[in-house]
């Protein structure tokens, strides 16, 4: 197996448990002050989450679970306005400590920069969102200790579309057997190995832990140890 050059990091639900009560409770915050009275309760989120994307939940939303309400003529850009309404309601969700690591995450983030192991983040969350949860979680400087970061609509196809992988090593000029990725999902996973990285870490959560991780080489229920006591460092990634 080739050496570990990289370590490339997805972030909602792999960084930080963001999606339930990050994600779903500024979404909702953002309707209710567009007026709107739609609510999406953990349930519904679940079933959201099968999509990759803000906005194209907000869509994936109106076609599945709420067919009768009258799409305005300017659907994109009403579209694109909650989601940015969104954003700025978890970014404050952000800065108020709402929303921390998960556990293991910043020991191993720590670990890797003390070591000059560079680091990367792919995901489909928006740039704002990435920045704000570094910022709120390990202080403005750490947003320079990741060598690319890969987000929002960087890319044009979202998880589980390889695409944002494929940018984020091509950036770094490293191939998939040379880096680890850190992902929560089975759309993530689906991408990450669709890029050609051979060496996945899973660590789940309430809405993922159930999905299909077939290709991840572990799976973990945090940034942890298998024996969910100690946590994951570069010596254990070395033996994947």
């Amino acid at each position: 197996m080739a050496e570990i050059k990289a370590l490339i990091f997805d972030v909602d639900g792999t960084l930080a448990d963001t999606e339930r009560d990050g994600h779903r409770v500024a979404f909702n915050r953002a309707f209710k002050d567009a007026g709107l009275d739609w609510d999406w309760d953990v349930e519904l989120y679940g079933k959201l989450l099968s999509v990759t994307g803000g906005k194209e939940r907000i869509k994936y939303y109106l076609d599945e679970f709420n067919q009768a309400f009258t799409k305005p003529d300017a659907f994109d850009e009403f579209v694109a306005g909650l989601h940015a309404q969104k954003t700025e309601h978890y970014k404050q969700m952000m800065k108020e400590g709402l929303i921390p690591l998960r556990p293991g995450v910043e020991f191993l983030i720590r670990e890797a920069r003390d070591a000059g192991i560079p680091m990367s983040i792919a995901t489909t969350t928006t740039m704002d969102n990435v920045t704000s949860l570094l910022e709120s979680s390990l202080g403005a400087e750490s947003i320079a200790w990741f060598d690319q970061i890969g987000a929002g609509d960087i890319v044009p196809k979202k998880k589980p579309a390889p695409d944002i992988f494929v940018w984020v090593l091509e950036q770094m000029g490293l191939k998939g057997d040379e880096v680890i990725g850190f992902e929560d999902s089975g759309h993530g996973v689906t991408s990450a190995a669709d890029a050609g990285i051979t060496r996945i870490v899973v660590t789940t959560n309430d809405y993922t832990e159930n999905q299909n991780f077939d290709r991840a080489t572990v799976v973990l229920p945090a940034m942890q140890g298998p024996d969910v006591k100690t946590p994951v460092t570069l010596a254990f990634l070395n033996s994947l």
